[in-house]
C-alpha cells in the first residue's frame, strides 16, 4: 500500500474538453448530492456506479484510466472492508456495552466527567477501529449512557461526530482518507503514526477546550449518583486481545513490507470466525458488516473524481496549492484541503489533492490529511461520517441545530487545524 506515487499525467479524452469538464463536474455533484440526501434510504452506490459507467461510456474518462483508478483503490477498499468487519464483531463481543458501563460508572452523573470519558474513548476507538466504529457503534452507546446517568446528551453526542473526524489522524487504519494518504506518502506504518501523534493530541486538546466552553450551560447540570445503577457487562477480553494483536501485526508487517490489509483481514477473520462458530453470526452477517454497497460507492466515486481531476480541476488547483513543507506552506495546504472538503466532501477532496501534494513529500501529504480530517467538522456535507451521524441522531429523536453545529465548527475547526499543523511542522523537524 505504500510507495511514493508521482502525479498522474492528464490525458485528452474523447469528448471536447469543455464538454468533458462540464459533464464530469455534473456527475460529481449528482453523486455527492445523492450521498447527502440518500432518497428513500437507498445506498450511495445506486447513483455512483451508473455515474462512473456513464463517464466511461461517454469518453469523459478512458476505460484504461478507470481501470487504473479502481486497481489503485482496490487494496485500500479491501482494507476498509476488513476494518469494518473487525469493528462490527468487537460490538458483537460486547466491547461497546462495556465502554458504556465504564463511562457511566466513572462519570457518576457528572457531565464534565462524562464528556472527558467520551473524548478518551472516542479518540481511541476512532484511531484503532476507524471513525465508522465511533459513529455507528459508540454514538448509540453515548445516548444510552447519558440517559442512564441523567445528564444532557448534546455535548457528548456532538463529541462523537467531531472526534470521528479529528481523532482519525493517528493511524493509517483510522480513516479511509488516511489509507489513501498512507499509500501516497511512502511512509511506514510506524513512521506515519510517529509523525501524526503530536497533531492528533493537539487537535483533540483544542477540541476539548472548545467543547468545555461552548457547552458550559449543558455541562453545568449534573445528576450525582445516577451512574451507579445497572448490571455491569463482562470485559470482552478476546476482542481486546485480538485488536491488540492486530495493531502489533500492523507494526511488524510494515517492517517486512507486507501490506497491512492482510493483517486487518486476519484480525477480522479471527473475530468473525469465533462469532460463526458460536452461532452469533451467519456468513451473510459477515458480508453485510463489510458494507459492500459502500465499498462500491468508494470505487465508483474514485472513477468520477478521477474524471474531474483529469478534465481541468488538477490544473486549476496547481495554481493555488502551496509548494514545499515550510510552516506557511503546510498551513496553506491544510486550509485549502479543509475548504475543498467542505465544498465537495473530504473523500473526493483527498483523491483530488494527493497526486498534487505527493511530489512535495510526506509533510505535504500529511498536511492535506489534516485539512480533510479536521475540516469536515464545519459542515454536515464535509464528510460521510457526519452525514451518517446526523441520521443516527435523528433516529434517537434528538434534533441537530444547523446553526449551532456551524457555530461550533467555526470555533473548533480553524483553531484545531492551525494548532495541529504547527504540531505537524514540529514533528517533521523532530523526527
Amino acid at each position: 500500500m505504500g510507495g511514493h506515487r508521482r502525479p498522474r499525467p492528464t490525458r485528452r479524452n474523447a469528448l471536447n474538453t469543455p464538454l468533458a469538464e462540464a459533464l464530469s463536474a455534473v456527475l460529481l455533484v449528482a453523486v455527492l448530492a445523492w450521498a447527502v440526501v440518500r432518497p428513500f434510504g437507498r445506498s450511495e452506490a445506486v447513483l455512483a456506479v451508473p455515474a462512473a459507467g456513464l463517464a466511461i461510456a461517454t469518453g469523459v474518462i478512458p476505460l484504461e484510466d478507470a481501470r487504473e483508478e479502481v486497481a489503485r483503490l482496490g487494496p485500500v477498499v479491501g482494507f476498509l472492508a476488513a476494518v469494518l468487519v473487525l469493528a462490527h464483531f468487537c460490538d458483537v463481543e460486547g466491547l461497546f456495552r462495556a465502554c458504556g458501563a465504564w463511562m457511566a460508572r466513572w462519570s457518576r452523573g457528572r457531565p464534565v466527567r462524562l464528556l472527558t470519558a467520551v473524548f478518551a474513548l472516542a479518540s481511541v476507538i476512532t484511531a484503532v477501529l476507524s471513525l465508522d466504529a465511533t459513529i455507528v457503534l459508540l454514538t448509540p452507546v453515548v445516548f444510552a449512557t447519558a440517559a442512564r446517568t441523567g445528564v444532557r446528551p448534546k455535548p457528548q453526542v456532538y463529541a462523537c461526530t467531531h472526534l470521528s473526524n479529528t481523532a482519525s489522524l493517528l493511524l493509517p487504519v483510522s480513516n479511509l482518507t488516511n489509507l489513501l494518504a498512507f499509500a501516497a506518502s511512502g511512509l511506514s506504518f510506524t513512521r506515519f503514526a510517529a509523525l501524526m501523534v503530536l497533531p492528533w493530541l493537539a487537535a483533540i486538546a483544542v477540541e476539548y477546550v472548545v467543547f468545555r466552553r461552548f457547552f458550559a450551560g449543558d455541562l453545568a447540570v449534573s445528576a450525582p449518583g445516577a451512574g451507579e445503577r445497572g448490571e455491569e457487562p463482562p470485559l470482552p477480553l478476546f476482542a481486546l486481545v485480538t485488536v491488540g494483536c492486530t495493531l502489533a501485526g500492523f507494526v511488524v508487517a510494515s517492517g517486512f513490507g507486507v501490506d497491512p490489509a492482510w493483517v486487518a483481514a486476519a484480525g477480522a477473520l479471527v473475530l468473525a470466525g469465533r462469532a460463526l462458530l458460536r452461532r452469533q453470526a451467519t456468513p451473510m452477517t459477515v458480508v453485510r458488516a463489510a458494507a459492500p454497497s459502500f465499498l462500491l460507492f468508494v470505487l465508483a466515486l474514485g472513477v468520477v473524481v478521477r474524471a474531474v481531476v483529469d478534465n481541468g480541476l488538477a490544473d486549476a488547483l496547481k495554481h493555488v496549492l502551496p509548494g514545499g513543507t515550510g510552516l506557511l506552506a503546510l498551513l496553506g495546504t491544510a486550509a485549502l484541503a479543509a475548504v475543498l472538503a467542505n465544498l465537495i466532501n473530504n473523500l473526493p477532496a483527498v483523491l483530488v489533492l494527493l497526486p498534487l501534494a505527493a511530489p512535495a513529500g510526506a509533510g505535504a501529504v500529511l498536511a492535506v490529511l489534516l485539512g480533510v480530517n479536521i475540516g469536515p467538522n464545519l459542515t454536515y456535507a464535509g464528510s460521510l461520517a457526519t452525514l451518517l451521524w446526523r441520521r443516527i441522531v435523528h433516529q434517537h429523536d434528538h434534533g441537530v441545530n444547523l446553526g449551532e453545529f456551524t457555530r461550533l465548527g467555526l470555533i473548533a475547526v480553524p483553531s484545531a487545524l492551525a494548532v495541529s499543523v504547527v504540531a505537524l511542522w514540529g514533528a517533521l523537524h523532530l523526527f
